[in-house]
């Protein structure tokens, strides 16, 4: 046979005989004279990756970053996911400070598990208000086929569900929820859980869960039991019964003993990571505050109810508790007409016909009819021509808030409302039409979480809350990871009125413009959990005889916070329980883009 027969068979024995294929042979030969044509040197490498990429070096490497091309988490985000899905086996506590992208950690813990074929069925339990966030985020970053839950068939035919808890809890759904096997359970703002006799833990413990998130800034707060609730929620028999759990660890409710076993015990089923770590960088704060001068006809206005408050404190007998609720109308003077006329008419109808008091309140609803413009709105209007770009802003009065909306539309800007009342669906459809279309958002403190505006970099308070708290909420909706932009604040007060002097009390004695909210909920952490800072601020006012023993007394209020902020720096003796939580360690190691 010659060599280039394409078969060649050669007996070794009397049954057996190998077989040599040399088809290839003449091309080959053929080839090699020639020099070429070879195969493409591209189409190699690339058959090559594709070989590789299917490689798992490590079992510990995540293979969910490989499936997620539109989403860069960041290393302290994807150290949390390890640690939860090495050490914690699925089951934690995750407890970031707010705006760390709790969300982003747990969306990876997620898609790790159905990678790797772990889960299939999932329930997410969130604030109805958050619903569509986490199945837009779940969807679009995450490329999991989330859905809201909006009929019974759904519990059973969608894989992975988001719902409220609510929802999820009452009839019919409860019992079609309960008779499903669940591989992974998560629950946002699980702080809510804490006491065990509600029906809300009640429900969520007798749920059937392999893996188990409880997504939640604030663990603990007051009392230790309630951390030693969520814990057992949990993982059950992590910090032992409750007896053994109480002589080990507690002198009382919100002193904790033997802290250094305490810690390691909790750093094995959560991770908190704090912005002060390091290696979380955040943009700017850059905040404008902008001092108003009301016009003649608002500030008769604002003297008067001012006079009407202080009358009916006297008449009182100084009892500061019975007219608390007036010195909301101050509050409402110095936002718009509109608001602090609906009060003064329910208070009209309450008022019996023969009372003076009728004749009074008459008489500032005629004052509210010579005013014929509104001063803050004015500059709003100026504002956002200047600005030429998305703004959101702030009022806590749906009445100032319809005003704003139809004087904004008079002018030719476009603007949709957002506040509570509105379903779920209308919340969603208003974030769409800021979104895409209209230049400004104005909310009601239902916009003050919740709800993420990264897109957006200027805010406008159109009135301050007096909690430093909810402030920060407002702020957070703009500041936090994913804003490319430094944001702009600007804070609108009027000369002359309560207003300038809270502004003072929050900008200049506490710096909480320039402040993260890991430490403002410390400061308020130490603050008197009888008297809220919103009641101790109106004490004030009604006890003050003139606006200069208001200021006065207002700075003093302002170095108490002061002095609390300082001691937080320090991480002296503190009743706050937020010392006792783990230590992680790994928002200070870098960061790879902001992600949330």
């Amino acid at each position: 046979m010659q060599p280039t027969d394409p078969i060649l068979v050669r007996p070794i024995h009397d049954r057996l005989s190998i077989h040599f294929d040399r088809s290839w042979l003449p091309e080959w030969n053929t080839r090699s004279d020639k020099n070429g044509p070879w195969d493409d040197w591209t189409l190699y490498r690339l058959a090559l990756e594709a070989e590789q990429s299917r490689l798992v070096e490590s079992f510990d490497e995540l293979q969910c970053l490989r499936h997620i091309p539109q989403l860069e988490p960041m290393t302290h985000q994807i150290e949390t996911a390890k640690k939860v899905l090495f050490e914690m086996r699925g089951r934690a506590i995750l407890a970031d400070e707010v705006g760390l992208g709790k969300t982003i950690e747990a969306g990876l813990v997620l898609k790790e598990y159905m990678i790797r074929g772990l889960i299939r069925k999932v329930l997410i339990l969130v604030p109805a208000s958050l619903v569509l966030q986490w199945v837009r985020e779940l969807n679009q970053k995450f490329g999991i086929p989330a859905a809201a839950q909006k009929k019974e068939y759904m519990w059973a035919g969608c894989d992975v569900i988001v719902a409220s808890m609510d929802t999820a809890k009452r009839a019919p759904h409860r019992d079609i929820v309960m008779n499903i096997d669940y591989d992974m359970l998560i629950i946002d703002e699980a702080h809510k859980l804490k006491n065990k006799k509600t029906s809300n833990y009640q429900f969520v413990n007798e749920l059937r869960k392999k893996y188990c998130l409880l997504l939640t800034a604030t663990p603990v707060q007051n009392d230790l039991g309630e951390l030693y609730n969520l814990i057992t929620l949990l993982k059950p028999g992590q910090l032992g019964g409750h007896g053994s759990f109480q002589s080990n660890f507690v002198v009382d409710k919100r002193v904790p003993k033997n802290e250094g076993i305490l810690q390691q015990e909790l750093s094995k089923v959560m991770v908190r990571n704090r912005r002060s770590d390091g290696g979380v960088n955040f943009t700017k704060r850059i905040v404008k505050n902008i001092p108003l001068t009301l016009s003649p006809e608002e500030k008769a206005l604002y003297d008067g109810v001012t006079d009407f408050v202080k009358h009916k404190y006297e008449e009182s007998g100084r009892n500061v508790q019975s007219v608390l609720s007036l010195v909301t109308l101050q509050r409402e003077v110095c936002s718009s007409r509109d608001a602090v006329f609906l009060t003064l008419v329910n208070l009209f109808k309450k008022t019996a016909e023969d009372s003076p008091v009728r004749a009074k309140i008459w008489d500032l609803v005629q004052l509210i009819k010579g005013i014929q413009a509104n001063t803050k709105a004015e500059k709003v209007m100026e504002l956002v021509q200047d600005i030429r770009d998305k703004v959101i802003i702030f009022t806590e009065y749906r009445a100032s808030q319809e005003y704003l909306l139809k004087f904004l539309k008079d002018h030719g800007i476009s603007a949709v409302p957002y506040r509570g009342g509105m379903n779920r669906g209308k919340k969603d459809w208003m974030m769409d039409l800021f979104r895409s279309r209209a230049q400004v958002l104005v909310a009601t403190e239902a916009g003050g979480e919740g709800i993420n505006l990264q897109f957006c970099h200027h805010m406008i308070n159109f009135d301050l809350p007096w909690n430093p708290m909810r402030v920060e909420q407002r702020i957070g909706r703009v500041h936090r990871l994913g804003q490319t932009h430094d944001v702009k604040i600007y804070n609108l007060s009027t000369r002359g009125t309560i207003e300038e002097h809270i502004l003072s009390l929050l900008h200049e004695k506490i710096n909480m413009f320039e402040m993260v909210i890991g430490g403002l909920d410390t400061i308020l952490e130490k603050f008197d959990k009888k008297n809220s800072i919103e009641s101790s601020l109106m004490r004030m006012v009604l006890e003050s005889g003139s606006d200069a023993e208001i200021r006065e007394r207002l700075d003093s209020f302002g170095e108490t916070l002061a002095e609390l902020r300082e001691e937080a720096d320090q991480e002296t003796d503190s009743p706050s329980l937020l010392h006792i939580l783990p230590e992680t360690g790994t928002a200070s190691a870098g960061t790879k883009g902001a992600s949330q």
